[in-house]
This record gives structure tokens, C-alpha cells and sequence, in this order.
């Protein structure tokens, strides 16, 4: 069982993957990287960096590692975490 404590933009985000929107890690030439959230419908959101990487580090997240545009999905660990939340936890 995934037990440690999220901020709330964390669970949010880990929520809104789950639910069925789309983060993608968007990395230029020049080394800037830019996360956004892919709604089901309307224009993406910038997500904080480090939002990202802090579920990254603790294996809520991860990515299929394309370049320019990488795909983020939740781990086993991340889609217990949202289990956690929903259950009320």
C-alpha cells in the first residue's frame, strides 16, 4: 500500500490522469521542457515541473520517454494512489 502524503495539485493532477486527460512532457532543441495537461476537450493547462517530477521520483508517474513530446501515464503505484482518493483516503 502507497503511503505518504500529496499536495493538493498532485492529487489533482494524479486524479485528472485517471480520469482520463492527457499530460505530455513538451521538450524543445534549446532544453526547455514544458508540461501540459491535455483535457478531453477544451486547450491544455501548464503543469507545474515540479509537480511532475516529485510523482515521477516517487513512482506515481512515468513516461514512454518520446522526444519531442513524451506521454505521461500512472504507474501500478499511481493508480492505487487514485484508488486511495477515492476510496477516501
Amino acid at each position: 500500500m502507497v503511503n505518504f502524503p500529496l499536495s493538493k495539485s498532485q492529487r489533482i493532477l494524479l486524479t485528472k490522469i485517471a480520469a482520463g486527460e492527457t499530460l505530455k512532457s513538451h521538450r524543445h532543441l534549446d532544453g526547455r521542457k514544458m508540461y501540459l495537461l491535455h483535457p478531453l476537450s477544451g486547450e491544455p493547462s501548464p503543469v507545474a515541473a515540479r509537480t511532475v517530477q516529485s510523482l515521477v521520483r516517487r513512482g506515481l508517474l512515468s513516461s514512454n520517454q518520446k522526444f519531442p513530446v513524451a506521454t505521461f501515464y500512472l504507474t501500478p503505484k499511481g493508480a492505487e494512489m487514485v484508488e486511495k482518493f477515492r476510496r477516501g483516503g
